[in-house]
């Protein structure tokens, strides 16, 4: 099982998509005033580490996320449960900015690690704050220097302000540093501020032109020089169409991926802070093995692509920020790819067939903190 470890909830950032949001007057939607909140949650990790150890060990082989806020707020932490946890496998999502916090040996032990990253430094700055990017890349060198050998994942948020194409290929070829792996999530239906961004515009414009392209030029670097990128969006969702497998939200919330939030509770996503009506046990009693699934609903029930998409994300689909029509222009955005992907799906074949590449190059470490279906 894979679970997502808050270790708090502070964060040394105000990103113009996160934190920033709490200082807008925003739309509150009926499914969000009808959800209870448990406002007592505290900041920071509360319980004892023993009782964390002893559910983890009750897990054939549970694999940990550090999680936040910044989870390297409480870089003490993380190399306390590193060095002591009945854990194989680590993993972090991070801003990027502390890294340097963590010892080498603590480092390398992870097998992955998401770095927040935009695309090119002027936008990254302009949503994370002035001198973020080269902070994260100084960083990302630097640990690579002393040994680190994992997956570095550039993750980044996508809103209207970014030309998917330019900011992957940024990312992909950068002569400081390029990144192999590459994930991005769309900054939408995560909160209600629909009224306030030009959406639609950017998505029929700019955003669905761009996924198609950049699945072609996918597909292109595949034939031109026998690699599979690991384009999380493309490559988890091809991999699938290939073996005609079909999937569950493709994040793992609610059935592969839960969360341990800082007072024990299990929530089913790491979005869900303390959404108590949808918690699945506490860590001092929970059997991992036995932990209820919880699942999406409503429209997403009659979706003709729910096997493709898995219904995109658990926590929206409750809460709903958005109204109806506005959620659909989030639906396209799944449909584009979808759509996108099986074009080149002959191609793809072809190519396999050819053995220009293999099927073992769309083998990927699942749930690993990518989203996937952006």
């Amino acid at each position: 099982m894979y679970f997502h470890l808050i270790l708090t909830d502070n964060c040394n950032l105000c990103c113009s998509y996160c934190r920033a949001k709490a200082f807008l007057d925003l739309d509150e939607s009926e499914s969000e005033r009808a959800v209870e909140i448990d406002e007592q949650i505290p900041i920071d990790l509360e319980y004892d580490l023993d009782t964390l150890y002893a559910f983890l060990r009750k897990d054939p082989s549970p694999t940990v996320t550090f999680y936040g806020g910044e989870p390297l707020l409480r870089a003490d932490l993380i190399e306390t449960i590193v060095r002591e946890a009945p854990v194989q496998r680590f993993m972090m999502q991070t801003n990027g900015l502390l890294l340097d916090r963590l010892s080498p040996a603590i480092t390398n032990r992870f097998t992955t690690i998401l770095v927040s990253l935009d695309g090119r430094k002027a936008l990254t700055d302009a949503n994370r704050g002035d001198g973020v990017y080269d902070r994260v890349m100084k960083n990302v060198r630097e640990i690579c220097a002393n040994g680190y050998q994992g997956e570095l994942i550039a993750r980044m948020t996508v809103t209207e302000k970014t030309d998917i194409v330019d900011a992957v290929h940024w990312l992909a070829e950068n002569p400081d540093f390029p990144f192999r792996s590459i994930h991005w999530q769309l900054d939408a239906n995560f909160a209600g501020d629909f009224s306030y961004r030009q959406f639609a515009a950017w998505v029929a414009g700019s955003y669905n032109p761009g996924i198609r392209t950049l699945v072609n030029d996918w597909v292109d670097h595949m034939e031109a020089h026998g690699e599979v990128l690991c384009w999380y969006p493309f490559l988890d969702c091809m991999e699938d169409l290939l073996l005609g497998r079909p999937s569950l939200l493709r994040c793992g919330s609610g059935h592969t991926n839960y969360t341990i939030l800082t007072d024990g509770h299990i929530a089913p996503c790491p979005v869900m802070i303390g959404m108590k009506q949808y918690y699945v046990g506490h860590i001092r009693d929970a059997d991992p093995k036995m932990l209820d699934h919880i699942y999406v609903g409503e429209e997403c029930l009659k979706c003709p692509i729910r096997s493709f998409c898995g219904g995109r994300c658990l926590y929206s689909n409750i809460t709903r920020p958005w109204g109806e029509p506005e959620r659909h222009l989030v639906c396209r955005t799944v449909e584009n790819l979808h759509a996108a992907l099986n074009e080149t799906l002959p191609h793809v074949r072809k190519l396999l067939a050819e053995g220009t590449i293999t099927r073992e190059q769309f083998h990927h470490e699942k749930f690993n903190g990518c989203e996937i279906i952006p």
